[in-house]
């Protein structure tokens, strides 16, 4: 799916509601709840529905009302939303630093051992 915009970055909470979502490719907010529930944290039915109506209106995930339900799933895959964010932040990077941005990666990737070059060229020919 083509954007015009790079996806908001996740908050903190966001990150984990989106990952019980991507996980099964689509859930309920009673299913999200109780798996972050599991944790030492403990959080209210309200706030993982806030949370997930919230991601719906920023595009991250679409509701889909089955009977008393909300079913939701996510808009983009795990894969696809990180490329889009990194593509976003390092374009921030650049706009901001120029050339400067653009030598520090240069320097990143100088240090790099050839297994991992190989392997971000691949990377970066899939995208």
């Amino acid at each position: 799916m083509a954007r015009k915009n790079p996806p908001p970055p996740l908050h903190e909470l966001e990150a984990l509601v989106m990952e019980e979502v991507w996980n099964p490719g689509q859930a309920t907010v009673r299913d999200v709840l109780t798996k972050l529930n599991r944790g030492e944290r403990q959080r209210a039915y309200t706030t993982v529905m806030t949370i997930m109506a919230r991601l719906d209106e920023k595009g991250l995930l679409s509701r889909e009302r089955q009977g008393k339900t909300d079913v939701y799933k996510p808009v983009m895959s795990r894969d696809a939303y990180r490329s889009a964010r990194a593509q976003a932040e390092v374009a921030a990077l650049v706009s901001e630093f120029g050339d400067v941005a653009l030598a520090q990666f240069a320097a990143r990737v100088g240090e790099l051992d050839g297994k991992r070059l190989r392997e971000l060229r691949k990377l970066a020919a899939d995208e």
